[in-house]
């Protein structure tokens, strides 16, 4: 009876005495449910071989993939970056060379002292009507005010936790009010050059000197997306008791000019030394400040032609008409706009950007 499966006893080989084994017999599959035979097995897929030419030469094989290498990670340095501080001390020294200039050609120079005699009297027209507006813009400067101002702008320094900025904005109203008054009366001298017209030095502004440091103050401890608006706010109030003075024949738009000027050096020269605990953590690009402080400098050079044109058509001299006199007046008041209007938006720049954290490349 035959068998149903191959034969496993050895067979004698040719060779000798040993055995060899039978070949294996493929498995007996069962019948499909239709008859129909299987279908024959699909060879497996070939393996991806890379295009010719991409093999190095000498290797059968392609080579391994290298990792993507990685970036250095970026730390947070002790401070601004260098750059910036040397754009504040910059910004400080030209603000304290522009104040000087003021000075020697508005108040040291015949010209000058009769173009702003010009203003002076020109402010008599309509005095009456914009004094109701500007005294009480005057009367809420006071040593209440400044003691009011530096101490809400300390304490939202600490409130943030920035120990290091309380000191700058310290440093920064008290610095610029006393240079302001060791100017006035120590410094600098008013010669009488043009005869007739006796009046002490009266320059910088210590009305505006106080309305400005505060501003100044307040736009450094605010946060960073809060300081356009601060800005814009604290320049409009500082211009607008520099105005008032003008109204009120208090000072001469030499005067409230160089203030201004004085609290944007203090205000650049703390942002020069900004310590650790004053910076802005994790602070990017502020397009939103650039925005603004593109605006407010537009608006300044618009002022600062009007200052220029009204300037060239007073006469320096004492036959000056009512409506010549009035110009001069217009002009001083353009010319404050401007100088404020710039150095608010300069020094919202310096701020951002020197409390702004200098992130380095680092090398492990």
């Amino acid at each position: 009876m035959p068998a149903d499966h191959a034969p496993t006893r050895p067979l004698p080989t040719s060779g000798g005495s040993g055995t060899r084994p039978l070949p294996a017999t493929p498995p007996v599959l069962p019948p499909t449910p239709s008859g129909a035979p299987y279908p024959p097995a699909a060879p497996p897929p070939p393996a991806p071989y890379p295009p010719a030419g991409t093999y190095p030469p000498g290797a059968s094989h392609p080579p391994a993939p290298q990792p993507a290498p990685r970036p250095f990670p970026t730390v947070e340095a002790d401070g601004p970056s260098t750059a910036s501080r040397v754009v504040a001390a910059v910004v400080a020294a030209l603000a304290v060379a522009c104040a000087w200039l003021v000075w020697r050609f508005f108040v040291d120079t015949f010209a000058g002292q009769m173009l702003e005699r010009a203003a002076f009297d020109g402010a008599v027209t309509g005095q009456g009507e914009l004094w109701a507006v500007a005294k009480p813009v005057l009367d809420t400067v006071s040593v209440a005010f400044v003691v009011g101002g530096l101490g809400a702008a300390m304490g939202i320094a600490l409130l943030r936790r920035r120990w290091g900025l309380a000191v700058q904005v310290a440093f920064l109203v008290v610095g610029a009010n006393v240079t302001t008054q060791l100017v006035k009366h120590s410094l600098l001298g008013r010669e009488e050059l043009i005869g007739g017209w006796h009046w002490e030095n009266s320059l910088p502004s210590g009305h505006t000197t106080v309305a400005g440091s505060v501003a100044a103050a307040l736009l450094l401890v605010v946060p960073r997306a809060a300081r356009p608006l601060v800005a814009v706010l604290g320049g409009a109030y500082t211009a607008a008791t520099g105005v008032s003075t003008l109204v009120g024949q208090w000072h001469r738009p030499s005067d409230v000019v160089a203030a201004v000027l004085v609290v944007l050096a203090w205000a650049a020269l703390v942002c020069a030394f900004t310590p650790r605990s004053a910076l802005d953590p994790g602070a990017g690009a502020s397009p939103g400040s650039t925005v603004m402080a593109v605006l407010l400098l537009l608006g300044a050079g618009a002022a600062g032609v009007a200052a220029a044109l009204a300037l060239r058509a007073t006469p320096a001299t004492w036959d000056t008409t009512a409506a010549q006199e009035v110009t001069a007046y217009a002009g001083g008041v353009a010319g404050v706009l401007a100088v404020t209007a710039a150095a608010f938006a300069v020094l919202l720049l310096v701020r951002q950007s020197t409390a702004r954290p200098d992130a380095r490349p680092v090398r492990r």
